[in-house]
């Protein structure tokens, strides 16, 4: 705080990142300001948000200042803006479709090792009331979203057009560089250890190097599945390519792996999945007890409770994402404790 009484937009971006966590500092609705003195001092990780921000609205004015954010977001050095740059100017998104602006950064990507992302043709969200145009509103993130119940027993619902094509495709940029196999927890000792029950890869992300765009979509997950994000596990975006799959399992913890983890945040309570891009053919998540199939719709997410209300596991909450057949599937999850799990 003496850094930003000092006069640091940077230091107020951060405290605007940790004041959505609602722990460490109170969401006193200085957001807003903070973040527009961080782009007007050009911060890369704020031009970046804002546009994210402001791409989920349908106006011409919105949709203007998210492709002008990003491109002063990449000329400034930034990769992930830079590439959602191009997947926007090549689908003409808030704009006539440019390939040849678009090739042209993508030529400039390709010769750092940087590919183009997976298609992710989500619909613009509906944000009512309507925000004003060009007006940053960060607690926008906090209105009602539209659930479709599928289960009671299992409770299972659905939320199509909760993430935009930008929040998809952020998410996706942000875990590629760190993909590993994925683990599960073994039963006998509460370790991860890789498993042929879960094929997949996945990278998580730690709160300590998240960034203001990555926190607001996690804020927006957790709020869509009504619970709080300091309970939220690290946010996971796992990538499965063809043939691969996570076998019918279910997502409370065993007690062995409960005391290796702050056992004090209690066992999962509810799980939120977004899908990412546009699965070519399978994936699906599917839920036996409930007796249904998801499709993997960009933007879309499923949540459903892994407990019992009294605390008790759901052993109904049984699962599985489905083979993928053709492309690949991309999904971010947030797993949601009965209590308090982060720090900020």
């Amino acid at each position: 705080m003496r850094a930003e009484a000092a006069g640091s937009p940077i230091a107020g971006y951060f405290l605007a990142l940790i004041a959505l966590g609602e722990i460490a500092l109170p969401h006193d609705g200085r957001s807003n300001e903070r973040l527009l003195s961080a782009i007007q001092a050009d911060y890369p990780p704020a031009l970046r948000a804002a546009a994210i921000h402001f791409g989920r609205r349908a106006s011409e004015r919105d949709q203007t200042l998210c492709l002008q954010l990003l491109e002063r977001g990449a000329g400034r050095g930034d990769i992930v803006a830079a590439r959602l740059l191009a997947e926007r100017l090549a689908r003409g998104e808030g704009c006539p479709a440019q390939p040849g602006a678009a090739e042209d950064i993508l030529r400039q990507l390709a010769a750092h090792g940087i590919a183009r992302l997976p298609a992710s043709a989500a619909p613009l969200p509906t944000t009512l009331p309507p925000i004003p145009p060009g007006t940053l509103a960060l607690e926008e993130v906090l209105r009602p979203v539209a659930v479709t119940p599928l289960s009671s027993a299992p409770r299972l619902a659905q939320v199509d057009g909760l993430l935009s094509a930008d929040e998809c495709r952020l998410l996706i940029a942000s875990a590629q560089p760190s993909l590993q196999r994925s683990q599960t927890i073994d039963p006998d000792t509460g370790a991860p250890v890789p498993h042929a029950l879960r094929t997949s890869s996945d990278s998580a992300f730690d709160p300590i190097v998240e960034d203001l765009a990555l926190r607001l979509v996690q804020l927006r997950m957790a709020h869509a599945a009504g619970v709080a994000l300091p309970q939220a596990e690290h946010l996971t975006v796992l990538r499965y390519a063809p043939g691969e799959e996570y076998r019918p399992h279910r997502d409370y913890r065993p007690p062995e792996s409960l005391e290796r983890d702050r056992p004090q945040a209690g066992n999962r309570l509810r799980t939120i999945c977004v899908y990412l891009n546009t699965v070519e053919a399978g994936g699906e998540t599917e839920f036996p007890v409930a007796g249904a199939r998801i499709a993997p719709l960009p933007g879309r997410a499923v949540i459903f409770d892994n407990l019992h209300p009294d605390g008790r596991p759901d052993p109904d909450s049984l699962h599985a994402g489905l083979p993928v057949l053709r492309g690949e599937k991309w999904l971010a999850t947030l797993w949601l404790r009965e209590r308090t799990y982060r720090l900020f």
